[in-house]
């Protein structure tokens, strides 16, 4: 595995991707751009063979779907295209020990979904997010002080864009400020596996998954179990002690949503942040206009880096029963991918797509996942911090601007691990 492939075959055709080969996601996001808008002109989609995995066996392959119909289609039809059937997050089946760990919501179906989803839901509804509000900007101040203590030079990436999300998960959860980094580091590894960064030996990422999963596991698991008896205002003794219609979280049931809370609310906003301070750097108009009415296009300008940012670059799902849809058949048993980066470039839906337009409108992106079920849950927390650190830093750090980034090898995960910042 290796992330800069020593000779590329130049993509002329549709038939020149292979979404499943590691060397199409080493290729620099022009070239990607390129090879998906290729995938959407065909009339079906193109199907691939699953990627073959150390600890887990390659199945019989599966469509990409990269057309924003398609996605919308299939999210709003989850007992057709369920996610629970060896999990959401793989192309591949998981084995059991990694379903485990990995469980999360996102790889459920109703009637399972829905109740983990009742539970945990009444901590992000926009009343709630908004108690956080005050916690949210403190921070936000907080690191845009030591961002000018410290100078120019920085890595934007660990030391702006990724301390907010994790400071108020942490937060949130009731994580002390001494394990930000263990679960910095873990959360890391869970989505940055296939990176030599985190993961040097392609042999060890099945145990590398496995140890930080149950690193993080055991974390909210030992505070769970001292919030039961001492409960305070976090969501963690809020989740323990949740009896809804007589329903209580289990304790691998509280581990599994923690990690998924730790990466999708962690990594994801971390890297929309990042992804947007370069956009702002390579579009200073785009900056003008943004700061020229900060509030009133604030929504707007978040938005639109969470379309361009897709962190996410896709979810898998498995068909259930013979279903036709936008004029192919779909057979019981087949798996489906989601690609949410594609679907947010496609030019049947929006104008100019990989154009940075702060005043795009409207935006019907799939950022935060398609209509349905399984749209994201801090998809207010998610908008609520980005809107606030490019406040802090558009506002006190006007003439601030990002470097080439340092793209994550990763197929699920659109992420910046490093970027220089001046100002």
């Amino acid at each position: 595995m290796t992330t800069q492939p020593a000779d590329r075959t130049p993509i002329r055709s549709a038939a020149d991707v292979n979404l499943t080969d590691w060397d199409f996601w080493a290729r620099p996001i022009a070239e990607r751009e390129h090879a998906f808008r290729l995938l959407r002109d065909l009339e079906v989609p193109a199907f691939y063979a699953e990627p073959e995995l150390s600890f887990a066996p390659a199945g019989p392959g599966y469509h990409a779907l990269v057309r924003h119909a398609d996605i919308v289609e299939v999210s709003r039809n989850p007992e057709v295209f369920c996610s629970g059937d060896g999990g959401a997050t793989n192309i591949v089946d998981m084995p059991a020990e990694f379903v485990e760990y990995f469980g999360s919501m996102i790889s459920m179906d109703d009637p399972r979904h829905a109740r983990l989803r009742r539970i945990v839901s009444r901590a992000f509804t926009p009343r709630m997010i908004k108690q956080f509000e005050a916690d949210v900007e403190a921070a936000a101040v907080r690191i845009v002080d030591e961002l000018l203590a410290k100078g120019p030079g920085c890595d934007f990436v660990a030391e702006v864009a990724a301390r907010l999300p994790l400071k108020i998960i942490c937060d949130m959860m009731g994580i002390p400020e001494r394990d930000y980094g263990f679960v910095f580091d873990r959360s890391n590894i869970i989505l940055g596996a296939s990176d030599p960064e985190y993961v040097s030996d392609p042999e060890a990422i099945a145990t590398a998954l496995l140890t930080a999963g149950m690193d993080l596991q055991q974390l909210v698991q030992d505070l769970a179990a001292h919030r039961t008896e001492n409960p305070t205002g976090d969501l963690t003794s809020s989740l323990v002690n949740a009896n809804i219609d007589g329903e209580r979280l289990t304790a691998q049931e509280l581990g599994s949503f923690f990690i998924l809370l730790v990466v999708a609310g962690n990594e994801t906003t971390r890297n929309a942040i990042s992804y947007g301070m370069r956009l702002l750097t390579l579009n200073p108009e785009q900056r003008r206009l943004w700061t020229e009415d900060f509030a009133g296009r604030t929504p707007g300008a978040v938005e639109e880096i969470v379309r361009l940012a897709s962190p996410v670059n896709y979810m898998r799902r498995k068909v259930t029963r013979d279903h036709e849809m936008n004029g192919h058949l779909y057979r019981q048993g087949e798996k489906v991918v989601l690609y949410y980066w594609s679907a947010n470039r496609d030019e049947s839906v929006f104008t100019d797509p990989l154009q940075f337009d702060i005043l795009r409108d409207p935006n019907p992106h799939l950022g935060f996942g398609g209509p349905g079920p399984h749209f994201c849950l801090g998809a207010h927390l998610a908008r609520r911090e980005i809107s606030v650190m490019f406040r802090e830093l558009l506002t006190r750090v006007p003439r601030i601007e990002a470097g080439e980034p340092e793209i994550l090898f990763s197929s699920f995960i659109n992420g910046t691990k490093h970027m220089t910042c001046t100002f």
